[in-house]
């Protein structure tokens, strides 16, 4: 693990309970605060600085938990080091350095994953196969909406480090427009400000418009001082589907909505996946996820998502932030 970051506790939690996957290594920018570090999350070694860590041929694969604006130099540089990549997402704000990762990664015949790991959780899975069967019909506009609340000076908030609420939390709602809808045409975004941000183009709440390709919209809006809201809802011409924990998954439940009928079919009926009453981190999410990379790591199977999907991801990102911040429709 590159970084001694908040969600890497809840990803060193979910690797413990992983099939295939070991946490062996963290490294942080300072020795001391590493080694802390390693020993609250189980980590048998710490190293001083990325480099070190990098170093070490025992070493298969390395998840990126960084700021934003440093995933795609690490992931280049531990890809580079003939290290398999698990990079928290965005995986990058920008779809040239998207392209370099995985041009890295095929120079050194590795694999690079953007790690949206609400995409592969039952949950998410139901959802795809009900559209997919025509549950409720032609689907025409996805609804997105992902809001926290995080004090001024978060690093959330610091739009040098990737901040803004575009960058840091639109990624879930852009990701899902995409993987249920289709590319996007067409962005229009507005933002709201943040007066207390710092960096270029810092915003604290923002919504967009996407126009599809398939024809249908996409309608996302984020916030970074709002309380939390986990939004997700399908409509269809003759249904709609409502996921009301979309993005960590935790409930395992959607409702799917047909005229006066509602149900609520379970995510995972066989129990294949192993889910588990998980709590406010949802560290069940994150075990899946990694146990899908280490099992495509070990070749055992191809990542669900890759190249043409991450630069697509980052593509429709830039777009909707240049469009917030000319306040001007971006066509892709």
């Amino acid at each position: 693990m590159l970084s001694t970051s908040g969600i890497g506790r809840v990803a060193a939690r979910a690797i413990a309970a992983a099939d295939g996957a070991e946490l062996v290594a963290v490294a942080g920018r300072e020795p001391d605060r590493a080694a802390a570090y390693a020993a609250e999350v189980g980590a048998p070694v710490a190293y001083g600085s990325y480099e070190e860590l990098l170093a070490d041929s025992g070493i298969d694969a390395v998840y990126v938990p960084l700021p934003i604006t440093l995933h795609g130099e690490w992931a280049i540089r531990a890809l580079e080091a003939g290290k398999h990549v698990l990079c928290e997402k965005p995986l990058t704000l920008d779809p040239d350095e998207a392209t370099a990762v995985f041009d890295a990664a095929e120079r050194a015949g590795r694999l690079a994953i953007e790690g949206f790991m609400w995409r592969l959780h039952p949950q998410t899975l139901l959802v795809r196969r009900l559209l997919a069967e025509g549950a409720v019909g032609e689907l025409a506009l996805v609804r997105a909406a992902l809001s926290v609340s995080a004090p001024p000076g978060d690093i959330r908030r610091t739009t040098d480090l990737g901040g803004g609420a575009l960058a840091d939390l639109g990624g879930y709602c852009v990701s899902a427009v995409r993987l249920f809808g289709g590319e996007p045409s067409t962005v229009r975004a507005v933002r709201v400000a943040d007066p207390t941000g710092t960096g270029a183009g810092h915003d604290l709440r923002a919504s967009a418009i996407l126009e599809l390709d398939s024809g249908a919209m996409g309608l996302i809006d984020v916030g970074l001082d709002l309380e939390r809201r986990d939004q997700l809802e399908l409509v269809g011409t003759s249904g709609r589907i409502v996921v009301d924990d979309p993005w960590l998954c935790r409930s395992g439940t959607i409702e799917l909505i047909r005229g006066e009928r509602s149900e609520s079919p379970p995510a995972d009926p066989s129990g294949a996946f192993r889910l588990t009453a998980a709590g406010p981190d949802n560290e069940d999410a994150y075990r899946i996820e990694f146990e899908a990379a280490s099992a495509a790591f070990a070749g055992e199977a191809s990542p669900a998502f890759g190249r043409a999907d991450a630069i697509a991801q980052a593509r429709a990102l830039a777009a909707a932030r240049r469009s917030a911040a000319e306040g001007a429709t971006v066509r892709l």
